[in-house]
Formats: structure tokens, sequence, C-alpha cells
């Protein structure tokens, strides 16, 4: 059955370039001489998830608990990184469980965290990897300066349960000197105290090709790569072939010459702009634009006429792939114009 026959909107995924860019990648990796630990919250199906991990990723990362427990129910994943603090009694023995399943490392930036993990951890028979989270400049989490992660690492080290694995970044985007001097200075005040630095943690999707402008980072989490999306594209971080990810959906209506309506709204296409003109690049009709979403409807817009058809089905690569698939119950695996199967997206919703 050819994909065009499915219903819409679906949400289409082609094996064929999802298998080629994690091919690409890894052997990216490889020959840059950095682990690479894929972050699963782009796709959220563990058979992706193994896919990643045959081609020679050493983990996977999950930003909650609820996706790694998710993502082991289908076996294969034996080593996972939590990039997340983690707070609540609830939270903490869900993790001490998981601990017991997989080899299992988390992330924190402030003490009151690392006091939860050890108290429940202090009476386990192996102790939990913590890195510490580092604000290089993007931010969100992490400790804002070099010294605060120097005075972290020395905690984690001297609590019961706990053994300090390292420094992990979010970076900004193209700002490398920046982050180099943060990630040197923390790693060097930390080791002149007697703690090694195994493992220093960097990534994000828009700095993929530029790994060795942080030569510092010995293992790189990148989620988008293995769908890319317009964002990506628009960046010249991949090209149009290289997007995995895209939606089928239907003209609906033709009001008016230079607009279309399509059945394919913010329920499905996100929101997300990302400094982006249009909710999503049309694939053969690059000179129109997505102009506005409601819940179940999208607009098309043209400067002339769209030259689109009621009963159409259009393809459209949306601007960020992570915030579709957790819209999904199931997505629809195809090669090339083939349906392949529907694909249950296991981890959708896991916001725990």
């Amino acid at each position: 059955m050819s994909f065009m026959d499915m219903e819409t909107p679906s949400v289409l995924i082609d094996l064929n370039i999802v298998e080629a860019n994690i091919d690409k990648y890894q052997s990216y990796c490889n020959k840059k001489g950095i682990n690479l630990r894929p972050h699963i919250k782009t796709h959220k199906i563990p058979e992706l998830a193994n896919l990643q991990l045959q081609a020679g990723a050493i983990g996977v990362t999950c930003q909650k608990i609820s996706e790694a427990e998710a993502m082991i129910s289908e076996g294969g994943i034996d080593d996972i990184l939590i990039t997340f603090n983690i707070f609540g009694q609830k939270k903490l023995d869900r993790l001490r469980i998981l601990s017991d399943k997989v080899k299992l490392s988390v992330v924190a930036d402030n003490i009151q965290c690392i006091k939860g993990l050890s108290d429940t951890f202090k009476n386990q028979k192996s102790k939990l990897t913590v890195l510490v989270e580092c604000d290089t400049g993007a931010l969100r989490c992490g400790v804002v300066t070099p010294r605060e992660a120097c005075k972290l690492a020395k905690k984690i080290s001297s609590l019961p349960g706990l053994s300090f694995g390292g420094l992990m970044t979010y970076p900004p985007i193209s700002q490398s000197e920046k982050i180099n001097n943060f990630l040197r200075k923390a790693k060097d005040l930390i080791e002149a105290s007697g703690i090694p630095v195994p493992i220093i943690s960097i990534g994000g999707s828009p700095n993929m090709w530029e790994v060795e402008k942080i030569p510092l980072g010995t293992e790189y989490r990148i989620g988008t790569y293995i769908y890319n999306d317009r964002s990506l594209m628009e960046r010249g971080t991949c090209l149009e072939s290289d997007c995995g990810l895209t939606v089928l959906a239907t003209v609906i209506s033709t009001p008016e010459p230079h607009r279309a309506v399509i059945d394919a709204g913010s329920k499905v296409l996100t929101s997300d702009l990302f400094g982006l003109k249009g909710h999503g690049y049309i694939i053969g009709f690059p000179k129109l634009s997505i102009s506005n979403l409601s819940e179940e409807h999208g607009c098309i817009i043209g400067t002339g006429e769209t030259g689109l058809k009621i009963g159409q089905k259009v393809r459209i690569i949306p601007n960020h792939a992570c915030v579709v698939s957790n819209m999904m119950d199931e997505v629809m695996f195809i090669r090339g114009d083939t349906f392949v199967k529907k694909q249950p997206v296991v981890a959708r919703g896991q916001v725990l």
C-alpha cells in the first residue's frame, strides 16, 4: 500500500532516511572520537532507540523518569542518562527501582536535589552516578559559575550513595569559546580538588557538525538528528532529503484562489516558529506558506494562486519534529512510497 492512501492527518516516518541519519551521525562521532548518547525525546520509540544503539551509541538520554520507564519496556536499552533535576519522594522511589534495571546516571544543579538523591540511594548496593549540570549560556538549568560546579562535585563525592560522574551542559548555539572556558575552568577546579572528571556531556542538534569546537566533550547528546526538521533545514544543518518525519495532510477547502485549508492544525503541526515564517515547509510548494493554525485547521497562502485542489494531499516538514512526535499516539512507518506499519509512540505524553 502507498502511504498516499492513508487517512489524514498522519505523521510519516521514512525508515530509509532515519537509518541513513543514524549511520551518518554515528560515523561522524566515530571519526571525531566522541561517544554518542542520543536523546529519545524526539522519537520516543524503543525500536528506534535500539537502532541507534546497534549503530554504536553508548546509551540513551531521557528527560523524565517516565520516558526512561517506557523506553526499557521492550528491552535492549541498558544505559540511560536522565538530564533533569529530580524532586519528590515518589519520583525518587521510581528512580531507585529503575536503577536496578539499567546502568543509570542523572544530573543535578543544586544541593537540595543532591541530598534527595543521596537519601534515596545511600542504602543501595551500587552508587548512583550524578553529573553536575552547567549553564554555559542557554539560560536553562545549571550552575552558572565553574566554582559552583566544583562545590557541587565535592558535595556529590562526599555524600553516601552517590558517585560524581562529571559535567553536563546544554550549550547555547555557536558560542564555543564561552562553553570551552566554562568547562575547562570547572574541570580544572574539580581535578585540583582530587576528584576525577570522567565525563563531559555536551550536545544539541544545531551544533551537531561542530563537535570539534568543544574538545573537552566526551559524549554528545542529540535528538532531532534522527528525523531532522525545518528549523535545522533553515540553519543549513540538514537538507530536505534528510528529513525523515513529515505530516501528510489533505486540502479540505479552497475559499479563495490564493488560500487553501488543510486538515492538520496545531494538534498535529507544532505552533513552534523558531523565528521562522510559517508553520512548516510544504514539499513541492516552496513558495506557499502555512500562515496560521487553529486546532484542526492549517491555512495555506500564496502570493498568487496556490495551485492546490480540494482532496489533494500534501506532505509537510514541521518546524520542530520533537513536539509533533509527542502529540501522536502512533506514527506511520514507511520506506520510500511504501507503507510498512503503524507504530505506537510508546513514550508519548510521559512527562512525570
